[in-house]
């Protein structure tokens, strides 16, 4: 029977296991934070735009362009809202819509309930 009776052999083993360890927490920590950090900011917002027959609106996403929307959607002919108002009434609709991850289509049932003018 033989028996180890040098005390740096453990040392070295409880170092190299306790290094090992303690990188690999901390690149799950950074993992972590680099996750929900990216995943956690939606930089949703939305304006309106004058358009030639009226008004419009956009939604950016950290200032890119998602969504352009300068005619009522739904019916049939190419009108533009007639007032700022109504485009961002419609709009805010949609960045709700967005925002519950839900898609953003807009019906002609909502147009009659944002009292749109068709």
């Amino acid at each position: 029977m033989t028996i180890n009776t040098n005390p740096k052999f453990f040392r070295t083993n409880i170092r190299k296991n306790f290094l090992f360890n303690a990188t690999k927490k901390l690149l799950l920590l950074i993992g972590f934070i680099i996750f929900f950090s990216c995943n956690n900011k939606q930089g949703l917002n939305l304006k309106s735009i004058k358009t030639p027959t009226g008004w419009g609106y956009i939604i950016k996403n950290n200032d890119k362009i998602i969504i352009k929307q300068s005619i009522i959607p739904v019916i049939p002919n190419q009108k533009s809202f007639e007032s700022e108002e109504e485009a961002l009434k419609v709009g805010n609709l949609v960045l709700q819509k967005l925002k519950q991850k839900t898609s953003p289509t807009i019906t002609k049932k909502d147009l009659i309930l944002l009292s749109i003018k068709i």
